[in-house]
């Protein structure tokens, strides 16, 4: 009898649901917002949680942008953190150009890997990444968001986002969720195919393209800057590849020399070319979001 007293206690406790429907949120009062926060914050991580609330709630900024940047060593020229300062001046651009979206942390790590050499890369694996993609994407939804974009500003190991949004996407397709309609998305435009088009256009205008630390990045550092050094510009004359792929001349591979980490060559990088750069990511960034919000279902 004892023993069937624990059985049906077991089976009562475990019919419970291990979680209770949350209350709706309810409008956080005027007393919680400050008169001194400063106008038009797209950033999550500077607002309050309420600014957050009405931002969502109230002005329709349902859209939460996720951009991965990356540590990794950008030859002698360049900060190792180049990736995450391009691509938190690029997110809020995209974001103002909304006008209904929020720009998450940026997630300063990328699927990539360090080097004892080369000692600037700091790297994820792209399991790992994928799983905190997810994570953070189902964290932006229980916060009233109901887009979620992936976006990347780097290269390499890129797959886990397409995978992962796909995944996320078809499962709020499922009929529960359909009166919530969420949407998680890739915007693959963002780097590769902008970086592409900036190269073939440096290719028109005679210049070297492709590679790692070359003129692509190191122009739109130069451009984004503002006299905050992340390019140390007197090494500029030297930044050309000076061993592996990319050197100029090529150099006797039974010698061993220190590579500066560059495959190609940012001589003739520039604050104007930086330019062209930054707005070609913005836009097909924007142009890519707009097309695929103006067509859901």
């Amino acid at each position: 009898m004892k023993r069937l007293a624990i059985g049906v206690t077991l089976i009562f406790v475990c019919s419970f649901p291990t979680y209770t429907q949350a209350p709706p949120p309810m409008d956080p009062p005027d007393a919680f917002y400050s008169k001194n926060a400063p106008k038009d914050l797209v950033e999550f991580g500077m607002m309050t949680w309420p600014e957050v609330y009405r931002a969502i709630h109230s002005e329709g900024k349902t859209t939460a942008l996720f951009y991965t940047g990356g540590t990794e060593h950008r030859g002698p020229q360049n900060v190792n953190g180049g990736h995450n300062l391009m691509a938190i001046e690029t997110v809020i651009d995209i974001a103002r150009k909304l006008g209904n979206a929020l720009v998450m942390p940026i997630l300063p790590y990328s699927s990539n890997n360090a080097s004892r050499q080369q000692t600037g890369t700091l790297g994820l694996t792209e399991e790992i990444q994928a799983l905190i993609m997810e994570r953070l994407a189902e964290q932006a939804i229980v916060n009233g968001f109901t887009n979620v974009m992936f976006l990347n500003d780097h290269g390499g190991g890129v797959r886990g986002y397409g995978e992962v949004a796909k995944k996320l996407d078809d499962k709020y397709r499922a009929p529960e969720f359909a009166d919530k309609k969420i949407h998680v998305y890739y915007i693959d435009r963002v780097y590769g195919p902008a970086q592409n088009d900036f190269n073939k256009m440096l290719g028109e205008r005679g210049l070297p393209n492709s590679g790692h630390a070359v003129i692509a990045d190191t122009s739109e550092m130069m451009y984004l800057e503002k006299g905050r050094n992340w390019v140390r510009r007197d090494l500029l004359p030297t930044a050309v590849a000076n061993a592996g792929r990319g050197a100029t001349p090529p150099v006797d591979p039974s010698v061993r020399v220190v590579s500066n980490g560059i495959s190609g060559d940012a001589r003739q990088s520039s604050e104007a070319l930086g330019k062209i750069a930054y707005e070609m990511k913005v836009n097909y960034a924007v142009e890519q979001i707009k097309k695929l919000l103006a067509g859901q279902q």
